[in-house]
């Protein structure tokens, strides 16, 4: 397992080398009215390859699911750092409708990272409630992060004539695009791997608890 969280630590290292000095290249930077296609890569790269690797990987699957759900959650905590997005839709950075959406979501996924991790978690003896509302949640901060990219990607189309989101091209905000975002939706799906392998707690009529196995994948 210490081999896989080594490597894992030396490709994260390297990834986030490779995204800060790509953009500092601005490879990313895409013409007026033209969709950001080497953005879009730099998100979508990374998730796939760790889909591929998930799901070929006895080891490496096996090391993901031994990972602590409530530290993955907390990790999610980083994200009312979205505060940034509101402060450059007020000075026109970014359009108002994107900054607004992706501020406020992830703001709110940020704030209730906690709760989520602390409250919500409990591998051991899962309450069918916690497992469903973990999951939940870790579903809502994906769709935060999936409309955030979506409307990125649109604005062009969107309001041709407004305010664009080049500046989420270009650092530091491209550090957020290249590197954050990936490194979210990743460990979004690994809680989500993890939470669907938890037992099942059920009541009989008498009120004694038992568990029932969740089949493995």
């Amino acid at each position: 397992m210490s081999k896989y969280a080594k490597l894992s630590a030396g490709l994260l290292a390297a990834w986030l080398v490779f995204a800060l000095s790509s953009s500092a290249l601005h490879l990313y930077v895409n013409a007026p009215n033209t969709p950001p296609i080497a953005l879009g890569l730099a998100v979508v790269t990374p998730v796939v390859l760790f889909l591929v690797w998930l799901a070929f990987s006895p080891g490496f699957r096996q090391f993901v699911l031994s990972l602590s759900p409530r530290a993955v959650t907390l990790v999610q905590s980083i994200r009312v750092a979205g505060i940034v997005f509101l402060a450059l839709g007020t000075y026109k950075i970014l359009p108002a409708y994107f900054a607004l959406s992706a501020g406020w979501g992830d703001i709110i996924i940020g704030a209730t990272a906690p709760f989520a991790a602390l409250w919500l978690v409990n591998p051991g003896l899962a309450n069918p409630a916690h497992r469903r509302g973990f999951i939940f949640w870790q579903l809502l901060g994906i769709a935060d992060l999936v409309n955030a990219l979506a409307l990125g990607t649109l604005a062009g189309v969107i309001d041709p004539h407004g305010i664009p989101t080049a500046a989420m091209a270009v650092l530091p905000m491209s550090y957020i695009t290249t590197f954050a975002v990936p490194v979210f939706l990743i460990l979004h799906i690994i809680c989500i791997a993890q939470a669907r392998r938890w037992p099942a707690t059920h009541f009989a009529a008498t009120g004694t608890r038992f568990q029932t196995p969740v089949p493995q994948r």
